[in-house]
């Protein structure tokens, strides 16, 4: 990885360019490892993205509200093929949370026990 050449100011941390990609820190080291993205080092070791860079691949990058979509769809079909909330929230990169509200729109979610929530009262079964 290059040293960093550049003004401070066209240079973003992990932090900064997860937050604009609505992804965590991590999914940026691994665009890093994969190539999407090329990491500039501080004097100190640290990572700093080009805004230029990032700005180029935003604009690759798909509709941003159809990849939520196909996130939710494949989400869903992992859930409810067995996996857990959990499980599927780390194939994805998001949180617990974040998944479990996500899913909730889209499946009816099982209890803890496994067994889906009744929907309706067992009189009305």
């Amino acid at each position: 990885m290059p040293d960093v050449s550049p003004e401070l100011d066209d240079l973003l941390k992990p932090r900064e360019v997860a937050e604009l990609f609505g992804v965590r820190t991590t999914t940026i080291a691994r665009w890093a490892r994969e190539g999407k993205l090329s990491p500039l080092r501080t004097p100190g070791g640290h990572r700093r993205y080009s805004r230029a860079a990032v700005r180029q691949l935003l604009a690759e990058q798909a509709d941003p509200h159809e990849v939520e979509r196909q996130i939710a769809e494949d989400a869903a079909r992992l859930y409810e093929q067995g996996w857990s909330i959990r499980q599927v929230a780390e194939k994805f990169d998001r949180s617990y949370g974040a998944m479990r509200r996500l899913l909730r729109k889209q499946v009816t979610l099982r209890n803890r026990g496994g067994t889906f929530t009744d929907i309706y009262p067992e009189d009305r079964i």
